[in-house]
């Protein structure tokens, strides 16, 4: 079996999950780069049986899942993918998936941004931690 991940461009798919368990079956490659072409794309993922797209980066439209005989199953990290053609998917036989995901992490680390922002705490994080270097080695006033 060979699976493609898409679009990985801060080369972290390989990290985020435990593929352990496809090491022995499967073959991984990692795309960085985009391909914006559909025939380029087509022309890369033909030898796929296995598609990971990262959300709404690369459209799978009908004209390119047509063109896939070999694809079989299509994963998404969003439970929604407006980039992929679901109809023609069901109608050739590939499976579409999705991984799940919670919302509010993204939620509360804006808001820890913005706090840390308006209060100044990288500043003073960095500005304690220099003051104690300089009170080990004697240097501080």
């Amino acid at each position: 079996m060979k699976i493609a991940i898409l679009d990985d461009y801060q080369n972290v798919a390989l990290k985020m999950a435990d593929w352990s368990a496809l090491s022995e079956r499967a073959e991984i490659t990692v795309f960085n780069d985009h391909v914006a072409d559909p025939c380029a794309l087509v022309d890369r993922l033909l030898p796929y049986d296995v598609v990971c797209v990262m959300r709404e980066r690369t459209p799978l439209p009908r004209e390119v899942l047509q063109r896939l005989p070999r694809l079989k199953l299509i994963a998404s990290t969003g439970s929604r993918n407006a980039s992929i053609d679901m109809e023609a998917a069901r109608e050739l036989g590939v499976t579409v998936n999705a991984t799940g995901y919670k919302p509010s992490p993204t939620i509360e680390l804006t808001w820890a941004l913005i706090l840390a922002s308006l209060r100044g705490i990288v500043h003073e994080n960095n500005s304690i931690r220099n003051r104690g270097w300089q009170k080990s080695l004697g240097q501080a006033s």
